[in-house]
């Protein structure tokens, strides 16, 4: 994740701004949406490793308790901006690399 402060909340963009370093909104909005879900997945593994070591072999009712440290783990991933909040702020800044493929035709 980038080092500089992503807003946790919405902000009105202008779409003209987003699609000029492709030239169409569409392959904007694909590579936003590949990049928010590299990065929410990598934010699942991160999170489910932290959890695991608050998993309990036994899961009865009565032996379920609350645990001060994974609340406060919980509420911290929580409080992150969400995965298309980052992914557009590094499209923005130029941090998401990105490449087009090419149609190759043949000559018969």
């Amino acid at each position: 994740m980038t080092t500089k402060k992503v807003p946790t909340n919405t902000i009105t963009r202008d779409l003209c701004d987003l699609a000029a370093p492709t030239g169409n909104i569409y392959e904007t909005v694909v590579i936003l949406s590949k990049r928010a879900n590299q990065i929410a997945m990598a934010e699942k593994k991160e999170l489910t490793k932290k959890l695991e070591d608050f998993k309990n072999d036994r899961d009865t009712m009565e032996e379920v308790f609350e645990n001060r440290e994974q609340i406060e783990i919980s509420k911290y991933y929580e409080k992150q901006p969400k995965p298309g909040l980052v992914a557009i702020s590094e499209f923005e800044s130029g941090e998401i690399y990105y490449r087009m493929a090419q149609n190759q035709q043949s000559e018969d």
